[in-house]
């Protein structure tokens, strides 16, 4: 997901524009978060005007859906607050529709926003992959596996987990008076947007609801603490391993430096094959038909 460091970003602060582009109802309006401007993948608060309708189809993307505020009906499931959907690419959606109206996350994961009117799935589809949740009320909170582990007083819903790449969707919250000291970074991007509630971070300050960031790898972020608490909605595009450190200064590409040298401690076979000229394999890390 290669997209600009975007830290802090408030979508209270700017204006939705109308959905314009073909194949979308009128009725959708977006702000945009973050794009990738090479293949138009992006993150959008999205915003249906009651009265909203939209016909089956599917995209040629996957896209990733939250319900924020009010209720979209999607086919049967009526869909409240807390309704995730991941849709893979080509695999399609019941007709849409909302009597009074519905904010929710939106993101495009391989390309620009787009629709095509369908009853049925496209060539190629791979509905096993398609997951809708109820996360508000069907999912409980658990407290994080990730190692090394957070401070304690952060809670996660894993939402959805790639099995190739370990990227992951999830909820999380911090409880109020959460406080953690130290600094880290991590070895893949990673992007979050505040449901609900103000966090505070060293670097980039207060991050408030409707706060967003897009934060690509080997940044460095923390102190975090959060008077009140929060809920956010989280991604990575890989696996998230939490680098703590107590450098606030140290530039990306020297923590990227520290990493590879961490690697090597934890598990050198790998970091010699990574190393050894001529002995990679690219074929088989090939995702190109999915």
């Amino acid at each position: 997901m290669a997209r600009p460091h975007i830290e802090p970003f408030v979508d209270r602060d700017v204006p939705f524009k109308r959905m314009t582009l073909p194949g979308f109802p009128r009725g959708m309006n977006y702000k945009m978060l973050s794009i990738d401007r090479d293949n138009g993948a992006c993150t959008m608060t999205v915003q249906f005007d009651g009265g909203y309708k939209q016909p089956p189809g599917f995209s040629y993307s996957d896209v990733e859906i939250l319900v924020m505020e009010g209720l979209l009906q999607v086919g049967d499931r009526t869909c409240g607050p807390g309704y995730y959907f991941f849709v893979p690419a080509r695999v399609h959606l019941p007709a849409m529709s909302t009597s009074r109206g519905c904010l929710a996350l939106f993101m495009y994961n391989q390309r620009e926003p787009n629709f095509v009117e369908s009853d049925q799935d496209g060539d190629r589809a791979d509905r096993s992959d398609l997951v809708q949740v109820s996360t508000y009320d069907d999912m409980p909170w658990m407290t994080p596996t990730l190692h090394p582990a957070t401070a304690p007083g952060c809670l996660l819903k894993l939402l959805r987990i790639d099995e190739k790449t370990h990227a992951m969707s999830f909820l999380y919250c911090m409880v109020p008076g959460f406080w953690q000291d130290n600094i880290s970074y991590h070895d893949v991007a990673e992007e979050c947007y505040h449901i609900w509630g103000t966090s505070w971070m060293m670097q980039f300050g207060d991050l408030p609801t409707g706060g967003y960031f897009w934060r690509p790898p080997f940044i460095n972020h923390g102190a975090f603490a959060s008077e009140y608490g929060i809920l956010g909605f989280g991604r990575t595009d890989g696996e998230l391993y939490n680098h703590f450190h107590f450098h606030p200064w140290s530039t990306p590409e020297e923590n990227k430096e520290r990493a590879a040298a961490r690697l090597l401690r934890r598990k050198p076979e790998l970091y010699r094959w990574i190393e050894m000229h001529g002995h990679n394999h690219p074929t088989d890390f090939d995702f190109s038909g999915r």
